[in-house]
Parts: structure tokens; sequence; C-alpha cells
């Protein structure tokens, strides 16, 4: 269902320096003002026309798992292969920690051998008793197998490239050894009653009949899943629709999909992956990964929320989204972007008067997701030469000074003329309000007050 976008409100009348106003009822750590400093709470009504479907809600298709599907998250595999990134043991558990809480279905690690220190990081990890299950991604060898079984996982993700590129210029082998050695590594995994993946590699850009092979033969050996793997980011939604639904005709395991971002469409993909079936969307952190990175799980939190509230809110604690994600970010040394799916910092920040007006009257005018359901904060920026008068209304009356509508509008007048000449922040929009309140206690007529100079108080600055 469509989120209803009813938080209940709060006025706390923080005032600072930042020209914004906040309109929602949560008030936990993601929302306060050490993310916002300066912005403060501005009431909004909540929706009374609560909407009960949802126009944006997938057609119903029996084949469609976007209300029943698995996160493989895998920051600490994919992850691991960002420019910036280098987790020791302690930052991998801490991150494996905050993923399992958050309600990961799995966990992917880092092939135990690529590195000694890979292997004891990912032993360690199998030992900390998460409810989240526990792969690790290895190459389709058996010596990586051997390896693999050895450590405690859960289950063993193999790739191999199966585009004409990788088989020419990366391991050099041709479609028979690859099928030949798959049937070996898969049995071999079994025979240790562990999940099996098996997933080819550079997806997209191999042959069709090459791909529906090797699916349908590993398929009837039996591995738990088979995977499509856009390597370059070069898929469309459409490709991948086409080729998801393709191969869900073919075999009968679960469909794992790994979208990389290098065209933008890593999100979209992964929700048309499953319109057309797929169960399972690897994600990572931010989409950290090799170059652009890949499906970020905050970005598919926000695409499912809006296709199945109940199930998305049902299975995972979305309220430590921004915790993971600061942790991240700081572990790789990046900032949030401004523009981050719900944890950027304008997410849900509303400037244009037209805007303003709506959201104080009902939030879900402009929003297709509720802030609160993340645990998040909605702000109103009304310190610019866009703001409305509804805006102002509404932070005078936080202030508690009560004027007429003909005031208010007179007051937003003179904060968009100082606002033409110079940014201003709310220091400035304050001090405007509280002069023309006081004209008003004093009985001036308010447009003396727009025309001349208000004297300054510790509180007001000279307009």
């Amino acid at each position: 269902m469509c989120p209803s976008c009813e938080p209940e409100a709060i006025a706390n009348g923080n005032s600072n320096s930042n020209g914004h106003t906040n309109g929602t009822s949560n008030g936990n750590a993601n929302g306060d003002s050490n993310d916002h400093p300066g912005f403060t709470a501005v009431e909004t009504k909540s929706n009374p026309h609560h909407v009960r479907s949802n126009p944006y809600q997938p057609v119903g298709d029996f084949l469609s798992n976007v209300s029943n599907f698995k996160i493989i998250e895998s920051t600490l595999r994919e992850g691991e292969q960002f420019a910036n990134a280098f987790f020791d043991t302690a930052k991998k558990i801490e991150i494996a920690k905050a993923l399992d809480e958050f309600g990961v279905d799995y966990i992917e690690l880092t092939s135990p051998a690529a590195s000694e220190q890979s292997r004891a990081d990912c032993e360690a990890i199998c030992k900390l008793g998460l409810k989240a299950k526990i792969l690790t991604h290895i190459r389709c060898h058996m010596d990586d197998a051997r390896i693999a079984v050895q450590t405690g996982v859960d289950g063993v993700d193999v790739v191999i490239g199966t585009s004409s590129y990788l088989m020419e210029h990366s391991h050099g082998k041709d479609m028979t050894y690859i099928t030949n050695t798959a049937i070996e590594v898969i049995n071999y995994v079994k025979s240790h009653n562990i999940e099996i993946r098996f997933s080819s590699e550079d997806s997209f850009r191999s042959n069709l009949v090459d791909l529906l092979s090797i699916y349908s033969t590993v398929d009837k050996i039996g591995v738990n899943r088979v995977g499509i793997a856009d390597t370059v980011g070069c898929a469309s939604p459409r490709q991948v629709y086409d080729l998801v639904r393709t191969l869900r005709g073919v075999v009968s395991c679960d469909i794992e999909t790994h979208f990389h971002n290098d065209t933008g469409c890593a999100i979209a993909n992964a929700y048309c992956a499953l319109e057309a079936g797929a169960t399972h969307i690897d994600t990572s952190v931010l989409g950290i990964g090799e170059r652009n990175g890949i499906t970020p799980l905050g970005g598919l939190m926000a695409r499912m929320i809006v296709a199945d509230r109940e199930y998305v809110m049902g299975k995972y604690k979305l309220e430590k989204l921004k915790d993971i994600e600061d942790l991240v970010a700081s572990a790789v040394e990046v900032n949030i972007p401004f523009n981050n799916y719900i944890t950027g910092f304008c997410a849900f920040t509303h400037k244009s008067g037209i805007h303003s007006k709506a959201i104080l009257n009902n939030p879900s005018t402009y929003e297709i997701i509720n802030p609160a359901d993340f645990g998040m904060t909605r702000y109103i920026h009304f310190a610019s030469r866009i703001t409305g008068w509804n805006a102002i209304k509404s932070r005078a009356i936080q202030l508690d000074m009560d004027m007429t509508d003909e005031q208010y509008k007179a007051c937003t007048a003179k904060i968009k003329q100082l606002a033409d000449i110079r940014p201003i922040n709310i220091d400035d929009t304050d001090s405007i309000i509280r002069a023309f309140h006081r004209s008003r206690v004093l009985g001036k007529d308010v447009s003396e007050t727009i025309l001349a100079p208000v004297a300054a108080t510790p509180d007001d600055v000279v307009v």
C-alpha cells in the first residue's frame, strides 16, 4: 500500500540559523538538530483523506515477487571493492551486526581464498550467531570451494564469466569447461549440506542460448539459486524484465540478481527483476562497490516501500537505515550525498511556497514516502525568496506571534525583499516576524514597518 504520510506534529520551538522548519512527529536521533543544525519544528496537519489504494501499485502477476523478496547484502563483499574501502575485522563485525539488526536475509562476504585475513574474517563472522545467513562469494574453481566450505558459511555463491569478453580476456575458458567445472563445484558444495548459488558474470552481454543452457544444467543438479549479473551496468529495465521472465520459464530454483549502477539503472533494474520473477536482490550500503557500485540498500527500500509498505515495514527495521549508512560512510571516508534516498540532507526538505502550503495541510501532497517510517524528519525551508506566507504563518505561530493573514502576507513580502538582496537565514526571518508582531501590538500601520527599518534587539537584525 502507498504510505499514508500522516505523522503527528511536534513543535519544539528551537531556533537557530538555517531557515528551515520541521513538520514531522518523529523526534528520535535520526531527525534531531545534530543532523540539521538550526532547523526547528512546525506543525503539519494529519492527512484527512487516508489513501487506501496505491495508484502506483504494480498490476497483479503470479510471477511477481515485489511483495516477497529477499536481500543479499554485499557491503562486506562488493563493498570491499569500493575504491576507498578497507574494513578491519572489528569494523566488519560491526557492520555485519548492524545489517543483521536491520533485518537483511543474507550477508555476503569476500572470498576466503582472497587472503588469509579474508578467511579469518569470514570464520569470525560465521561464529557470531547472526540471524542472517552468511554467504561467501568464490570463483567457479574447486580450490576456492574447498576453502569456502571449511569456514562455516551457510552458503557459497559461485560465479564465472560467460560473455565473450570474459571468456577471451579474463579466464580464457569455453562454455564446455564452464559447464563441467560448475557441475563439479556445485556437487562438492552440496555434499557439505550448505546453500549453493551459481551465477554467470556479465550476463547481459552473454549469448542467450549459452546462458539458458548453463542455468538449466545447474538447476537440474539442484542449486538453490541461479544468478544474473549486470556486471558492467549496461542493462535497461526492459532488458532485465525480458531476461528474468525468460529465465523464470527455464528454471525452478530461486533467481538472484546483481546490478551495477554505471548507467544509473540499478534500482529500477532490481525492481523490474522482482516484477519478472526474481527472488533475491544484491545490495550494498550506499551502493558502494566496484566503480559506481551496485543497487543501494536505502534506494531499494525507498522503491519497495512504495510498492508494498506493509511487507517492507514488517520485515526490515527501517529506522536503523541512517545509522548503518553513517557507519559505512565513516568507514570508507565519504559524505552521504545531499540527495541520497531517504537519508540525504534534502530528502524531505520542502522550499517552494506552493509546496510548503500543501505539505503543512497534508504531507501526502508532495511526499510519496513518509519520513517517519524511516525515523526521519521533514523540513520546510522558509528563509528564501520563494517562500510562501503559509510557511511564514506557521513559523510565527511557533514563535507564539499571532497576526492577521494580511500581516503574515506583508511580513512575507518583507522577507522576500531582503532575500532578493542577499541570502537570509532563520535569524533574519525571525527578526522580521518579531518586528511585524511588535508593530501589531503597538498599533502601528503594518505598511510603515515594510518601509522603515526596525531597531535591532539582541534577537534581531536590522532590516
